[in-house]
C-alpha cells in the first residue's frame, strides 16, 4: 500500500498550501491572491512568439484526440472541446489536438488526422474555436492557434485496442512492458520509410496552413516516435547514434516544413527529461529493473549512472539547436503517460494502466517546474511554456502567476484541467477567482477511458460527460479494477 498523501482539496487556504510545500521541502513561489488583469497579473502581460504578440501568458496544451470520426473529421464531442478552448481566454492554443500525419500513426482509431482528406475538418475545428473566442472576448487578433503533428510510434493503435507499434529501436524495458518481440525487425523504421514519413509531415503542415493555422507543433514528447528517436543511441545509420544523429529526424522535419511553408511558424513540444519505465500495478509504483543496463542508454535527459534522476545537458543543447533551426518557442513536458505517469502527469488517483503514486504528486509538479526553470535560465532567449500545473488545483493560479513574475517560465500551460474547467484563465484574469467545484481533482478518468476504447472527457465533473452512456462504462472499468 501507499502513504496516504494529503489531498489538495483538504487544504483550505493558501497558507495551508504554503505550509504543505514547506513540509515537503519544496521550493515553489506562491502568491496569496489571484490577481486580475486590472490588478496587474503577470499572466495578463503580452509576450511575443516570433513576430506575433500574444494577449496573455495562458496556454492550452495539445491533448490526445479520442472522439473524431473514423475518417479523422470532428464529431460533436471534438467540436465542443475546441469551442471550450476558445472560451478559455488563453491566448496560445498549442495544437489543441494531436493530429496524426498518417493513418498508421494514430494513437487510437478516432484520433484526428492531418491529411488532405481532413482539411475541411481541421478548418471546422479552428472556426469553432475562433468564433467562440470572439463571442466571449470581442476579438481574436492576439490569439495564436496551431496544430500538433504527430506519429505515435511505439504506441500506435490505428485500428483498435491492439498495439501496432512502429519503433525507432528496440528498447529492452519498453519492449518487455508492451510485449514486443525484441528480435522483430519488421516494426523498426527503416531510413527509407522515414524519408516517406518526413514527406507526410511536410504534407500535413501544408494542410494545417491551408486550414488557417498559424503554426504547427512537431511533437517530440511522451514516448511517441520523435521523442523515442532522441534516445536512439543504439540505432545504426544516420538517424541514431550520437546527438547529431538522434536529432536529425526532428531537424529534417523542421527544416523541410519551413522550406515548404515559410510563412508558417514551427514550434516543438519536448519531453525534456525521462526515466526508466515503471511497472503497471495496483500497488505503489516501482521502476522496472534497470541496474543491469547501467550506464543507461535508453532515455533522453536522463542521468546515465542514476537514471531515476534527470540530466539536462542534452535537452539544453537541443534547445540551443532548435533556436538555430528557427524554432521560436518550446513547450516543456517530460516522460510519458504510458510508462511513468507519476512523473509526466502527477495525480493521487492513477489511470488504469498506471500504479499508486510513489511520491506526493506535489513533488512531481515541483520537479517539472524546476526543470523548466533550469532550461529557461540557461536559454533565456527561447520562449518556454511550462507543464505539470494541474495537480496544484485550487492553487494553480497562485503558483502560475508567481513563477511567471519570477521569470522561471514565460507561459503556463493547462491540459486536463481544461476538460473540467475550460474558463479557468478567463475567470482568473477577469474576476480573480476560481469556481472550486469545477477544479480538476486528477481522478484520471480522462486517461482510463481511452485506454479502454471509451470516449475521453471529465466524467466526474463535466455534466456533458456525466450524461453520456459511456459514463457507466467508465464506472464499470474502475469497479473491475477495484475488485
Amino acid at each position: 500500500m501507499t502513504e496516504s498523501y494529503l489531498k489538495i482539496a483538504q487544504l483550505k487556504s493558501v497558507d495551508d498550501f504554503i505550509a504543505r510545500l514547506k513540509t515537503l521541502g519544496l521550493d515553489l513561489p506562491c502568491d496569496r491572491e489571484i490577481l486580475t488583469a486590472e490588478q496587474g497579473s503577470p499572466l495578463a502581460e503580452p509576450i511575443k512568439i516570433a513576430d506575433f504578440q500574444l494577449g496573455n501568458r495562458w496556454c492550452i496544451h495539445p491533448m490526445e484526440g479520442w472522439d473524431a470520426h473514423l475518417n479523422g473529421s470532428p464529431s460533436e464531442h471534438t467540436l465542443r472541446r475546441w469551442r471550450n478552448f476558445g472560451l478559455s481566454g488563453a491566448k496560445l492554443i498549442w495544437g489543441g489536438e494531436a493530429a496524426a500525419v498518417q493513418e498508421d500513426g494514430r494513437a487510437n482509431p478516432r484520433q484526428t488526422l492531418a491529411t488532405p482528406e481532413n482539411r475541411t475538418g481541421l478548418a471546422q475545428l479552428l472556426n469553432e474555436l475562433r468564433t467562440a473566442h470572439r463571442a466571449s472576448f470581442g476579438c481574436d487578433d492576439d490569439l495564436l492557434v496551431g496544430l500538433q503533428l504527430t506519429h505515435s510510434g511505439r504506441y500506435s493503435r490505428p485500428w483498435g485496442q491492439e498495439l501496432a507499434p512502429r519503433i525507432a529501436y528496440h528498447h529492452p524495458l519498453l519492449d518487455e512492458k508492451i510485449g514486443l518481440d525484441p528480435h522483430d525487425s519488421s516494426v523498426v523504421w527503416t531510413d527509407d520509410a522515414l524519408e516517406r514519413l518526413i514527406d507526410n509531415y511536410v504534407r500535413a503542415a501544408g494542410v494545417a496552413r491551408q486550414a488557417g493555422y498559424q503554426f504547427v507543433d512537431i511533437k517530440a514528447c511522451h514516448g511517441y516516435l520523435l521523442h523515442e528517436f532522441l534516445s536512439a543511441r543504439e540505432r545504426p545509420g544516420k538517424y541514431g547514434g550520437d546527438f547529431t544523429g538522434r536529432t536529425l529526424l526532428l531537424r529534417t522535419i523542421i527544416e523541410r516544413v519551413q522550406e515548404a511553408c515559410p510563412d508558417l511558424m514551427v514550434l516543438v513540444r519536448l519531453s525534456a527529461f525521462d526515466t526508466p519505465p515503471y511497472k503497471t500495478s495496483r500497488d505503489v509504483g516501482q521502476p522496472m529493473e534497470h541496474q543491469h543496463l547501467l550506464p543507461y542508454q535508453y532515455g533522453f535527459g536522463v542521468d546515465q549512472e542514476h537514471p531515476l534522476q534527470y540530466d539536462l545537458a542534452e535537452p539544453l543543447e537541443l534547445l540551443r539547436r532548435l533556436r538555430e533551426w528557427g524554432v521560436a518557442a518550446v513547450n516543456i513536458s517530460c516522460g510519458s503517460p504510458y510508462y511513468c505517469p507519476h512523473i509526466q502527469r502527477p495525480a493521487i488517483f492513477p489511470p488504469s494502466d498506471g500504479y499508486l503514486p510513489p511520491e506526493d504528486p506535489l513533488v512531481g509538479v515541483a520537479r517539472q517546474i524546476h526543470a523548466a526553470r533550469e532550461l529557461k535560465q540557461a536559454a533565456p532567449e527561447m520562449v518556454l511554456v511550462g507543464t505539470g500545473y494541474s495537480y496544484l488545483q485550487d492553487y494553480l493560479p497562485h503558483v502560475a502567476q508567481a513563477v511567471v513574475r519570477a521569470g522561471w517560465i514565460d507561459i503556463v500551460g493547462l491540459g486536463r484541467m481544461v476538460l473540467s474547467y475550460p474558463e479557468l484563465p478567463a475567470d482568473c484574469l477577469q474576476h480573480g477567482r476560481m469556481a472550486r467545484k469545477r477544479v480538476c481533482r486528477t481522478f484520471s478518468d480522462c486517461t482510463t477511458a481511452p485506454r479502454h476504447g471509451i470516449v475521453s472527457g471529465c466524467y466526474p465533473l463535466d455534466a456533458y460527460y456525466k450524461k453520456l452512456p459511456e459514463a457507466q462504462q467508465v464506472r464499470a472499468v474502475k469497479q473491475r479494477l477495484k475488485d
